[in-house]
């Protein structure tokens, strides 16, 4: 089954069904619902520090399939002999000034020049929180090909990465790391930009990552929407799906899923394991920073489903596990 590709209104591309993106109608009441908010946004104590072993990367995982959680929707996913690291996301704040805007809870536990050698970075849309221009200009210089968002790739060659280097996939799009992985470019249902202006002139993307061995869907940001079942049908069951349960809030439920619809999207798309991320992280939404999980090991229960909850930086074999590492900071 093919997906079919990202379609366009003039310049502008277009979710898979109609859908609500809290435009400039909705900040007065978002404005309203952050300053009478009384939840824990933010933590009361400070997370951490995690700090990897970095030696364990030395041996491959013995399962051939391995992840670590840096934060937020950043990974670093081993998987059959291949290194992809997703959405990275080193610097202090997700905003377009480091002076001001959401800051990180806990710092990256491992620093970016301790990260093993890499075979691709994905980079799934433009959003401050996944596509941070000082990360990416660490990169300068070096072969590490990157896979992206149709129109995302001009932010990398901006940012000094060479273009030979991007690969740019509409929704159906593969492209093969060293012809035993292959990583496909599947819809979500969100949007873009990093400004007032210029949204949703570059796409936004889930991904399939396909090793000799194992199945993994990279969910990114995405709200609910029946295409995760077509993806499901088209490349499941998935050893692993990665799905973000945070920075939900009424204002915005078609471009977040929060963590029902998370655990929907799961069953949907035919997985084994479910990872949550997108949480913990910053403080993007009215919610407390601990309620996502909270929530979700719960709907676990209820549906029956198998979660991987590792700690930050902590290099875990993929196997059913919960860490419950947030637990001590309640």
């Amino acid at each position: 089954m093919n997906l079919a590709g990202a379609h366009k209104k003039g310049k502008k591309f277009q979710n898979p069904i109609p859908t609500d993106m809290g435009g400039l109608e909705v900040m007065i009441p978002i404005l309203k619902e952050y300053i009478n908010n009384k939840a824990e946004n933010t933590p009361k104590q400070p997370l951490g520090p995690f700090k990897t072993d970095i030696a364990v990367y030395q041996s491959a995982p013995k399962s051939g399939l391995r992840v670590t959680w840096v934060g937020h929707s950043s990974l670093l996913i081993e998987i059959d002999g291949k290194r992809i690291l997703t959405d990275p996301v080193w610097s202090d704040r997700v905003s377009f000034t480091q002076l001001m805007g959401p800051k990180r809870f806990f710092a990256p536990p491992l620093a970016l020049n301790q990260l093993p050698p890499l075979d691709a970075i994905i980079v799934s849309h433009d959003h401050y929180d996944h596509l941070d221009k000082e990360t990416i200009k660490f990169f300068r210089g070096t072969t590490t090909p990157f896979i992206c968002s149709l129109g995302v790739g001009k932010y990398l060659q901006n940012w000094g990465i060479e273009k030979d280097y991007i690969s740019q996939l509409d929704w159906g799009d593969s492209v093969m790391i060293d012809h035993s992985c292959v990583v496909t470019a599947a819809p979500a249902r969100h949007f873009s930009g990093r400004g007032i202006f210029g949204r949703n002139e570059t796409l936004w993307s889930s991904f399939v990552i396909k090793g000799q061995q194992h199945k993994i869907f990279f969910g990114a940001d995405s709200g609910w929407f029946p295409g995760f079942k077509d993806i499901g049908d088209a490349f499941g069951p998935f050893d692993l799906t990665i799905l973000e349960i945070g920075a939900y809030g009424k204002h915005w439920a078609d471009i977040h899923m929060g963590p029902d619809h998370a655990s929907n999207a799961h069953l949907a798309l035919k997985g084994e394991l479910m990872m949550p991320i997108h949480w913990g992280t910053f403080n993007l939404a009215p919610h407390a920073w601990f309620e996502p999980i909270e929530r979700l090991t719960g709907y676990a229960k209820e549906k029956n489903i198998q979660l991987f909850v590792p700690a930050p930086g902590e290099p875990a074999e993929v196997k059913e596990y919960v860490s419950d590492w947030w637990k001590k900071y309640l």
